[in-house]
């Protein structure tokens, strides 16, 4: 027997062997299914033997059948679609986790043709302006970033339970602390600015951990936040606090998350309401799914974005019967021609020149995931006021590079995802104006109960702003400038690199980037650039070598 085992009267225990697993996964947390780096294949890996263990945990052939992670909405949609023999469910919630998590298990054939509930980043192989290629199962049913770590966490907790018995993390004696202490202090408490800055920096799970290269053994450096960002310990002790607390707290957890997030966006309650989702992906497909309760009676809707929207800002809009998507023109640096915009607005909102058509909503991006790009959401939200339409904002890759004002700017709807925010636990941020909900309040009821499932992802989203707040969004834009400039120069001296997108530091545009740097090496391939950059610089190689053990070193019983 395991020593874990063998320690089963400690009440504590189990909990504690559960976070060391975690951590170890945190070490080499990435985005799955891509990039070429150590990190992104090791996660994949971790993330496709979660699906196994599930298979196995409910005696099923793998072969015939497949496993989708999704939310508990998701799951409630899914099973909605299917009689009860059809498939199997297990819910983190049935080993009493606050962890938002589903895994469904199907028989493929079942699945082989079905169009996903949700659409989005992940769901897809190939798109063009008209048509799509789907995904294969189950991938085509998990839109957008899935919560990882907390499926790996549900996962190690299911085995565990094979040790400490089911009912495990039901009898865990509980350690109630205030919520003040859970999301406000830390070792960091006294700290603000360039210190806690600096002093953050080393706190990153998996920090400076070397893996083998061509050249010898070198740090991770991981150049893929535009994917997903790492977590700080800070965030992640708050996470091993949340879930060792009894339910009161945890509400209080959810309560103040959301004043939080109402002042980290600048959306005073009065006028606002913010609901908890798995990923940006799931919010805009929610609001894409109310477009007809939010489109004046006798219309035809018509929902305007870019060329340059991320696929969880199309994808959704295309599916949405009886409407029409168009898509805005695009400069060479990736900013919205304003004046086309007003020409659209004034043609379908005040000449009528297309019948029963109106623009009801302008969905764009706070700052592109191509070219950096972030277009003037003030200005934006002004022109599409005037006549009638309402704004949602993908702030996906915004907001945690810039400060965002929404009643200032006059948003109307905002998404963002906690796993590009320091938070990777599966949970995500819809902020929408009050009278919204207000018109069909009981549709609403199960999607905020839903999203409030997941309490260990609230209370990371709410670790991170409260950091980045006192670091302040200003100082974080100033030192991402001084990055990406020294980026671009770096690049711009190699002959055979092309920058897209705004390049010249003296540009006055160039304050209206971030630090997304797409470039293209004309002479080779990108996808042997990448390869390049990983086996040399750091580390697909120590994917060949420690991938296969990976599991096994979380899921070992023995504690290191």
């Amino acid at each position: 027997m395991s020593n874990v085992c063998k320690a089963k009267g400690s009440s504590s225990a189990v909990l504690t062997e559960l976070e060391r697993r975690v951590q170890t996964a945190l070490t080499t947390y990435a985005n799955v299914h891509r990039g070429t780096g150590n990190h992104s294949e090791a996660t994949t890996i971790l993330y496709e033997r979660a699906r196994d263990i599930i298979v196995e945990h409910f005696g099923l052939d793998g072969a015939k059948n497949a496993v989708i992670f999704t939310s508990s909405l998701g799951a409630n949609i899914l099973s909605a679609q299917f009689r009860s023999d059809q498939y199997r469910v297990l819910s983190s919630q049935d080993l009493h986790l606050p962890l938002g998590v589903r895994a469904f298990a199907f028989k493929r054939k079942t699945l082989l043709k079905r169009i996903p509930h949700w659409a989005g980043g992940g769901t897809v192989k190939l798109t063009s302006p008209d048509s799509v290629v789907w995904a294969d199962t189950p991938d085509r049913f998990e839109a957008g970033t899935p919560g990882i770590v907390n499926i790996i966490a549900m996962v190690c907790a299911l085995q565990l339970t094979r040790c400490f018995g089911k009912s495990a993390f039901q009898e865990t004696e509980l350690e109630e602390i205030s919520v003040n202490e859970i999301l406000y202090n830390d070792e960091f408490s006294r700290q603000s600015g360039v210190e806690l800055l600096n002093g953050l920096k080393e706190t990153i799970v998996g920090f400076g951990i070397p893996v083998p290269t061509t050249k010898g053994s070198r740090p991770y450096t991981n150049l893929d936040n535009a994917a997903s960002t790492k977590t700080f310990f800070p965030v992640w002790n708050s996470v091993c606090q949340a879930w060792r607390q009894p339910e009161s707290v945890r509400n209080q957890i959810v309560d103040e998350t959301k004043r939080i997030c109402a002042g980290f966006l600048g959306a005073p309650s009065e006028e606002y309401t913010v609901v908890f989702t798995s990923n940006t992906t799931e919010a805009i497909n929610i609001v894409a799914s109310k477009l007809r309760d939010i489109s004046p009676e006798g219309i035809e809707p018509v929902v305007l974005n870019t060329l340059l929207e991320h696929n969880s800002n199309e994808l959704p809009w295309r599916h949405v019967p009886e409407s029409t998507l168009l898509r805005l023109s695009v400069d060479e640096e990736g900013f919205v021609d304003l004046q086309e915009l007003t020409k659209l607005l004034e043609s379908y909102n005040a000449q009528y020149e297309h019948g029963n058509q109106r623009i009801v909503v302008v969905a764009i991006s706070g700052a592109s995931n191509i070219l950096g790009a972030c277009n003037d959401l003030e200005e934006i939200c002004r022109l599409a006021h005037k006549y009638g339409a309402r704004v949602l904002v993908d702030a996906a890759q915004l907001a945690a590079h810039r400060r965002i004002e929404m009643v200032k700017w006059g948003i109307d709807y905002l998404a963002l995802s906690g796993h590009k925010l320091y938070a990777p636990f599966g949970s995500g941020v819809l902020v929408m104006r009050k009278d919204i909900i207000g018109r069909n309040p009981v549709a609403w009821e199960e999607i905020i109960t839903c999203g409030e499932e997941n309490v260990v992802g609230i209370a990371a989203i709410g670790k991170a702003m409260v950091l980045l707040q006192r670091i302040g969004m200003e100082l974080v834009e100033a030192e991402e400038r001084r990055l990406t400039v020294r980026v671009i120069q770096g690049l711009s001296s190699m002959p055979d690199v092309e920058i897209w997108g705004v390049k010249d530091p003296e540009s006055p545009r160039f304050r209206r980037r971030s630090g997304i740097i797409a470039f293209n090496m004309k002479l080779v391939p990108h996808n042997q650039a990448a390869q390049e950059l990983a086996d040399r610089g750091g580390s697909v190689f120590a994917m060949v070598v420690t991938a296969p053990t990976c599991w096994s070193e979380i899921c070992s019983g023995s504690p290191r």
